[in-house]
């Protein structure tokens, strides 16, 4: 978030109560009025009970000023009342601006990214042209070890079947007669050397 400017309202007295009760009596709530309608008649008053505060907006900025030297820190109801200037922080543009399309991947509302993040771009695939000329040179019935095996390790070989098999059924049509396809083995594990 980044933090422009923070300015005084001169219009506008925040109050800090101590009293809680003052937000639930009405009649507390004229009396405290009154101590600020004998500066301005017109101001207007917003509790804020979960806060303890109140707002008082004033329609001079004369009167504000009057009324926070003369009240500040004076006595409400047997609780000390503190006036502060409201003030206003303003943060960059007024509206928030939806992030750039680029990859929303249909999420509905758009998320907002965090401040100073910026989209990476995508790096072009790598293409292993060995791998690709290696495939293309095998014939059907041949096999290509990729990986040497090890004492530890198996090796990796890719075997080129003669023909397109139906991978739907456990049998193979070769000229006309139906036989059962080959089971496949699965490779064994090394052997590992025993060490106490």
């Amino acid at each position: 978030m980044h933090l422009k400017s923070m300015k005084c309202n001169p219009f506008c007295l925040i109050a800090s109560l101590e009293d809680p009760d003052m937000f639930n009596q009405p009649q507390a709530r004229v009396r405290f009025e009154e101590l600020f309608r004998s500066y301005d008649p017109e101001a207007t008053f917003q509790f804020f009970k979960s806060f303890r505060r109140v707002r008082i907006n004033f329609s001079d900025a004369l009167a504000a000023a009057e009324a926070r030297a003369a009240l500040h820190k004076s006595d409400f109801q047997g609780k000390e009342v503190r006036l502060y200037f409201a003030q206003s922080v303003h943060i960059g543009s007024p509206r928030l601006e939806p992030p750039k399309p680029d990859k929303q991947f249909l999420l509905s509302p758009p998320p907002s990214p965090p401040v100073g993040w910026e989209q990476s771009q995508d790096a072009t695939p790598v293409i292993n042209y060995d791998l690709l000329c290696a495939i293309a040179k095998l014939g059907p019935g041949e096999k290509y070890e990729l990986h040497t095996g090890t004492p530890t390790t198996p090796s990796v070989v890719v075997h080129v079947c003669d023909s397109e098999q139906d991978s739907s059924g456990g049998e193979e049509e070769v000229d006309g007669v139906r036989r059962p396809r080959p089971k496949i083995i699965q490779t064994r594990r090394p052997d590992y050397p025993v060490t106490q």
